[in-house]
């Protein structure tokens, strides 16, 4: 039976993790190039007194075969933080050995542990996953639909603070 481990990440593994990051947006059917990542920026933002976001890595015998990067939201109308899944990753080689779903238990743990009332993350439409979150207990939020502001629009209205 494969030995399964899920610790913090370290800034050592900077460079493994943007190895996974490129592979989930292969398996997300983006090109590469919309990966704009760079280890420097993971290191920044993961990393030190100021980090904006945690990382999970997964092993299975040792190798690293997984990810989930996470980062507190804000509920108005609980009164209390939660817990946004930006990404969860297992690589091929470790799919339906658990990984995944014991990388979503310690967020869960972490969440629960700080007072969060919740874990989000959001999922493909395509994503053959739904159906693992489901049989968690995640519930589609059909009602909600997401919106993103990138590119010459955010920096549209990003200028319009300044008039």
């Amino acid at each position: 039976m494969a030995e399964m481990r899920i610790r913090a990440a370290v800034p050592g593994d900077a460079a493994v993790i943007l190895e996974m990051v490129r592979e989930l947006a292969v398996y997300e059917r983006e090109p590469l190039s919309t990966v704009e990542a760079s280890e420097q920026d993971i290191l920044r933002d993961c990393f030190g007194p100021r980090a904006l976001c945690e990382v999970l890595i997964g092993e299975v015998d040792g190798r690293v075969q997984g990810f989930t990067l996470f980062l507190p939201n804000y509920s108005t109308w609980l009164g209390r933080a939660g817990l946004h899944v930006e990404d969860l990753y297992v690589r091929e080689a470790a799919r339906g050995t658990g990984l995944g779903r014991k990388l979503l238990a310690h967020a869960a743990r972490i969440a629960k542990s700080r007072g969060c009332k919740r874990l989000e993350l959001s999922v493909l439409h395509w994503n053959p996953a739904r159906r693992f979150y489901e049989q968690l207990g995640f519930q589609e939020l059909a009602e909600w639909k997401p919106y993103r502001l990138t590119g010459e629009g955010f920096a549209r209205l990003a200028a319009e603070a300044d008039s």
